[in-house]
């Protein structure tokens, strides 16, 4: 059963949203930079896979302390938080992600539905298995999309905030200035990851120099804060106030948001770049902030509201907010590329409409930009912000969305662990036990915030879930529509010599199916009562990895009487182009002429039933996706002089 990409695959997939190929075809394998292009790509890596993580530090000590100082003595919080955040960074980030997770790469490809199509390839899983990691893989996804749009609102909001610590009366200016960049920074993003990451990397370049510079000159002065780095006081945090402990774990998580993004974002420079940028400059510099807010907040626990300015000498004020707002819009790039490129992937995968998805970069292919999904991005942080105005009362929503996908990552590649890497069960199931106690605890500590602000990313992820439901559902009773009224191809075959006239030059019709004969065939035959000499059916088949090495790109089979069946088969990181790939099949003996070739495709007309087999929301709904998705015409690339479009009514 192959996935059926917007009706454009071999077979619809009844039952598993996901599934598709097992077949482990060849992929695109991203192969390690070297010398002066790792370098630039690291450098790159800062602008658009640490802005998140790299940010964190405005707000997720100051709401740490807040939540575990309103219980707790101050030393003994600030030690407790300080020492948690840290072992956070170092066995969620280091060890889960950036050794552990990215191993589990699909073909160089991260992110949730890479990860869930690695998971399908496994051999020995149920089928209901793998359906119930589908389904939790379309949730991780809608989860994500949450966090695209939590992740600019919180963060470009602390950076802005900063104006009114010295001077309560710039307060008015925040919410609208904060506004601005966030859609300055969404209409940025149509210039690509390549440029944005070459503009942006430099600057977090010097907002990581000036963090850990800052940070280190706190230490100095209380160089006790130290301490925080034996797990001891996190611990005791817990044994003796264990309820603010929990409490303040949903604040802690604030400090390893990103690290989703970071794995979604693998695709868009390697793995290498970027486990050498948190290696070498992101961990260390985030453990001297750290440690630095936590010094000063000892030296004067008033400073714990404004944790992250409490380091930054009077003179510097102003410059840093200038220096941290930059740095927050940089935040947000790495979640929108990474939103990106799950769109793409459940795109291909058939879970959301046929969406144009640009490429950005001659050089790197996963760099990419998506009209659609860039306004919708835009469109529901504005809204965010409008309905939270602070980023004391966003972080309560913050946290579920990052959480919900830790789960599901931490028991997917314990699986594939086991199953794929051959390592051992009395090895895995601690280690990655222990991921699942942290993620399940983080977890629950946000579940308590649900009431404050927390509903909004489920709400988020709920709306998503639905249109990505109904989207797979309507496609199902659409092609059933079409199945009950198809033809079998054999038949056609059969009754093709009956046909009056043959005509010269080569026609091409889209099909979802090989067993039947393709609806626009049929309308074409009826209205025209002709038929070219050599009628092509093409069937693109998306198969369950990344990229497809041309060798593979297509098949050909005869089927006499001038007809042939070609299967075209696509990663799910690529965009499909027929008319370019068609010219691989001079391998198999079929020449196409592109001057002589017509595509006929289908325009289909949905029209509800009186009683619709979604329901009548659920069918308006579909119906309106199904209107707005991009024509196959402009997503298979078809040559727009040669494309003829018959158009057929469809009741649903």
């Amino acid at each position: 059963m192959k996935p059926e990409p917007n009706g454009s695959s071999a077979e619809s997939a009844d039952d598993d949203p996901l599934a598709g190929a097992e077949s482990a075809l060849p992929g695109h394998h991203h192969t390690p930079p070297a010398g002066k292009r790792k370098w630039l790509l690291t450098l790159a890596a800062l602008g658009v896979v640490y802005g998140d993580i790299g940010t964190s530090p405005l707000y997720a000590l100051r709401q740490s302390a807040a939540a575990a100082g309103a219980h707790a003595p101050v030393q003994d919080a600030i030690f407790g938080v300080v020492s948690l955040i840290v072992w956070s960074l170092m066995i969620v980030v280091t060890l889960k992600y950036v050794i552990l997770i990215m191993r589990a790469d699909n073909d160089g490809e991260g992110g949730v539905l890479s990860l869930a199509a690695l998971t399908h390839r496994i051999s020995g899983i149920s089928k209901r298995m793998k359906l119930a990691i589908s389904l939790a893989a379309i949730f991780g996804l809608a989860l994500f999309v949450g966090d695209g749009m939590l992740t600019p609102a919180i963060s470009v909001l602390s950076a802005v905030e900063g104006l009114a610590v010295d001077d309560k009366a710039l307060s008015p200016l925040v919410l609208p200035l904060s506004l601005v960049i966030l859609v300055g920074l969404f209409a940025f993003q149509s210039r690509g990851t390549e440029r944005v990451g070459k503009l942006f990397g430099p600057i977090m370049l010097i907002w990581f120099f000036v963090l850990g510079i800052l940070g280190l000159i706190s230490i100095l002065h209380t160089p006790q804060i130290l301490g925080a780095l034996s797990p001891h006081y996190a611990l005791m945090l817990f044994v003796e106030e264990p309820w603010t402990a929990f409490v303040a774990l949903g604040s802690v998580v604030l400090a390893v948001t990103g690290c989703e993004a970071l794995y979604a974002d693998m695709g868009h420079f390697g793995k290498e770049p970027i486990r050498l940028a948190w290696m070498t400059l992101v961990l260390p510099v985030l453990l001297l902030t750290y440690f630095g807010q936590g010094a000063a907040i000892l030296r004067d626990p008033a400073a714990a509201s404004q944790a992250f300015f409490a380091v930054v000498p009077g003179f510097m004020h102003y410059p840093m907010v200038a220096l941290s707002t930059v740095a927050t819009v940089i935040a947000s790039q790495a979640v929108i590329s990474g939103v990106y490129s799950i769109t793409q992937q459940a795109v291909q995968l058939g879970q959301l409409p046929r969406m144009e998805i640009r490429h950005t970069s001659a050089t790197e292919y996963g760099q990419i930009f998506v009209p659609r999904m860039n306004v919708y991005l835009c469109i529901g942080v504005i809204l965010i912000v409008l309905i939270f105005k602070t980023s004391d009362a966003l972080g309560a929503a913050y946290g579920i969305a990052v959480t919900g996908q830790m789960v599901f990552s931490t028991l997917m590649v314990g699986l594939i662990a086991i199953k794929n890497w051959g390592w051992k069960p009395y090895f895995v199931l601690p280690l990655f036990g222990l991921f699942a106690v942290i993620d399940l605890a983080f977890l629950g500590s946000n579940a308590l915030k649900i009431a404050e602000g927390g509903w909004l990313p489920l709400f988020i992820a709920g709306f998503v879930y639905v249109v990505m439901e109904t989207w797979r559902l309507g496609r199902r009773a659409h092609l059933e529509r079409i199945r009950d009224s198809a033809l079998s191809l054999d038949l056609f075959l059969e009754r093709a010599d009956k046909t009056p006239q043959r005509v010269a030059g080569t026609a091409i019709y889209l099909s979802t199916r090989t067993d039947v004969a393709p609806g626009a065939l049929l309308h074409s035959l009826k209205h025209y009562h002709v038929l070219h000499e050599r009628v092509i059916i093409a069937n693109v088949i998306v198969e369950n990895v990344p990229f497809v090495p041309r060798k593979n790109r297509l098949d050909v089979e005869k089927l006499g009487k001038g007809f042939f069946l070609v299967r075209f088969h696509y990663g799910f990181m690529e965009n499909p182009n027929l008319p370019r790939a068609l010219g691989y099949a001079r391998a198999f003996g079929l020449a196409v002429e592109p001057e002589t070739t017509s595509y006929f495709v289908g325009r289909e007309t949905l029209v509800p039933s009186d009683h619709p087999q979604l329901g009548r929301w659920r069918t308006w709904l579909y119906m309106t996706l199904a209107s707005n998705a991009l024509s196959p015409a402009q997503y298979y690339r078809l040559t727009p002089n040669r494309v003829v479009e018959l158009g057929t009514r469809i009741t649903i």
